[in-house]
């Protein structure tokens, strides 16, 4: 269960800082309900948990692959997030009104959108695991434990997130709500544009 605990807390450690998905979930969530924040997170925490899954597991075949063609993929994430930003900012303020018939679908998989194509990720967990002490897996029980626990420990973050922004939004209200969701637009714009530079970059 060690290995378990400490997925737990890797997780936790990779979901703090706030993104594009943490933008995105705080203003759908602000928009649609703790639902749809909830949605927006568990896409995150499930391509969390798959590039876990490539540094637990050793599946070096993927993780070539990817950071061979990271730089490519990174700039289709960016692209992505700037569509969004921009789509934000296009909406009439009657388009922005809450949607009790959210699309969780389509929530889940554009933030794993998001979270798969940073390919930078799978170093990112090699070095957490070897940080921890568990750079080297023994038995598949203790990968698969770890793998679930970096994949709650992303998901109580991304819960918890939606609970505090559910409780401001009950005390501030609706008010403002179109004009936020303009600033959210705005800033998915920003990190696009730090996800191109960090793509250029490399």
């Amino acid at each position: 269960m060690e290995c378990f605990f400490k997925g737990i807390l890797i997780g936790l450690m990779f979901g703090v800082p706030i993104g594009a998905v943490g933008a995105m979930t705080v203003q759908r969530t602000l928009d649609r309900g703790f639902g749809a924040g909830l949605l927006t997170g568990l896409g995150s925490s499930a391509a969390d948990c798959l590039y876990a899954c490539v540094g637990v597991f050793g599946l070096t075949f993927i993780s070539d692959f990817l950071l061979k063609y990271r730089t490519i993929i990174t700039i289709i994430g960016g692209a992505f997030v700037l569509t969004m930003g921009i789509s934000q900012l296009v909406k009439k303020p009657a388009e922005n009104a809450p949607q009790k018939s959210a699309d969780g679908a389509k929530m889940f998989l554009s933030s794993f959108a998001v979270g798969i194509t940073n390919p930078a990720a799978i170093l990112t967990f090699l070095f957490a695991f070897t940080y921890f002490g568990i750079a080297e897996i023994s038995g598949a029980l203790n990968g698969i434990l770890l793998v679930m626990g970096v994949f709650i420990g992303t998901y109580i973050w991304w819960g918890a997130l939606s609970g505090v922004v559910c409780i401001i939004k009950r005390k501030s209200g609706n008010r403002g709500l179109p004009y936020m969701n303009k600033v959210f637009g705005v800033i998915l714009i920003i990190f696009s544009a730090v996800i191109f530079v960090k793509g250029y970059a490399k």
